[in-house]
């Protein structure tokens, strides 16, 4: 873990977790941003679908199980995702990318020449969350694979923990997917690049009083199977990685798992068709074109 004082009063550490990087920034007692690191590595335990240990493995594998609050959110969370987007957003996507080749943590993924079958997803309908018990049965043949939705909500309960902690302000980012809230370190407002370089490069400056950003794009996390170049983008409904619609997509929300379903929803919509409601965003399409979508532009500079 790497840990920054910026200034009077601002701590800023940055770890792995998640197959990707954290970045976690407190505005008050440095105390506070280990304990959000401490947190992070809890949700990783839980949700992770590469730890056989993890709640998420264990519910996978069985079909069925008692979880923790945590888990019992985070299947919530994903089922309405599923339900609102019209399953443009799935996270029963799990065998999809498993038959792609992505069964490990990405850093581990290696090209595969074998053929590689289309497995559509079979999505929520029948999912049972029983939020008292803490359990949740999934109908036969679901899996479920949390990605971003996981990381934004991981940002969502640390940020809400760390202000209730007693933070001024509090950001943290989980592989691009954002969530601030409170006292920024400087100025009136929290501040981020939107700068992909695979995707065209640098396309403006976020700026916003509170909530979440979350990325998408289809121009990283690539590797070649069955003799084609693909990535972890799925099109629920093709069994496939998404091809020739959006390249990329950057959602404003107020919550960052609601960002995320917003990004996936986008990805299968056609670039400029609206978002889902109470969301803003950029879409760069595969010709490079930029479409501003939702009142983005109140956002962008």
């Amino acid at each position: 873990m790497i840990v920054h004082t910026i200034g009077s009063g601002v701590t800023r550490i940055e770890f792995p977790t998640m197959g990707s990087e954290a970045h976690v920034l407190v505005v008050g007692d440095a105390r506070l941003a280990e304990t959000a690191s401490d947190r992070i590595a809890d949700l990783e335990a839980k949700w992770s679908r590469f730890r056989p240990s993890s709640e998420l493995s264990r519910l996978n594998e069985s079909g069925s199980g008692i979880v923790s609050a945590d888990t019992i959110l985070l299947v919530g969370r994903a089922v309405a995702g599923w339900e609102v987007s019209g399953g443009r957003f799935d996270p029963t996507v799990c065998d999809a990318l498993v038959a792609h080749g992505y069964d490990r943590p990405f850093a581990a993924v290696g090209d595969r020449a074998a053929p590689v079958e289309a497995v559509p997803s079979p999505g929520c309908a029948g999912i049972v969350i029983e939020t008292g018990l803490g359990l949740v049965v999934l109908p036969r043949g679901v899996h479920l694979d949390p990605g971003g939705i996981g990381k934004g909500l991981a940002a969502d309960l640390v940020v809400a923990e760390l202000m209730a902690a007693g933070a001024h302000g509090a950001m943290v980012s989980i592989g691009g997917d954002l969530r601030v809230a409170g006292q920024p370190p400087e100025g009136s407002s929290w501040s981020f690049a939107i700068d992909e370089p695979a995707a065209g490069g640098f396309f403006g400056i976020v700026s916003l009083s509170g909530g979440a950003v979350a990325t998408s794009t289809t121009r990283r996390q690539r590797w070649v199977a069955g003799g084609q170049e693909v990535h972890h983008l799925i099109d629920p409904r093709r069994g496939r990685p998404h091809h020739g619609g959006p390249v990329l997509v950057t959602v404003v929300a107020a919550e960052g798992w609601w960002a995320e379903v917003a990004t996936k929803d986008l990805m299968a919509r056609e670039p400029g068709e609206a978002p889902l409601a109470e969301t803003a965003a950029l879409i760069v399409a595969a010709d490079g074109a930029v479409h501003l979508v939702g009142g983005m532009e109140d956002y962008l500079s």
